[in-house]
């Protein structure tokens, strides 16, 4: 059968489940007001609420498609030991290694500045490698 049939029966059964509910909401109230505090839920209404849960159960199961299984060992069995730990998920390509690329471009298209180039600032500076060490740093 379709799923539109199956996605009629989860409305269906959520249909007669909300009155179901309104249902046992007026039953309350009405024995409230008589002062019958000591009677259960009508069975009609437990029926109803309960058909209605097993209707809408049905539907959700059908609609859901093809279960996997729990156990990791059936997934994990066409895998080979090279290809265990590999997960695409956890690479990276956004870390500052690439900088040290000697094709490395600054984001913007703007290349590095080269000697006797005038710079952003408008002064000629020397040609700067991304690498070197800052001269403030040694000693």
């Amino acid at each position: 059968m379709s799923r539109a049939f199956y996605k009629s029966i989860v409305f269906t059964g959520l249909g007669c489940m909300v009155h179901a509910a309104y249902s046992a909401a007026e039953w309350r109230h009405y024995s409230r007001n008589s002062e019958l505090h000591y009677m259960m839920i009508p069975v009609d209404i437990v029926i109803q609420t309960i058909l209605s849960l097993l209707l809408t159960m049905l539907g959700v199961l059908f609609i859901a498609g093809d279960f996997k299984e729990i156990r990791a060992t059936e997934e994990l069995e066409g895998q080979s030991w090279e290809t265990l730990k590999n997960r695409p998920s956890f690479y990276t390509f956004c870390h500052r290694g690439r900088s040290f690329s000697p094709f490395y471009t600054p984001p913007g298209g703007l290349s590095p500045p080269t000697g006797g180039a005038i710079s952003a600032g408008g002064s000629a500076d020397a040609a700067k490698n991304i690498t070197d060490i800052p001269a403030r740093f040694m000693s």
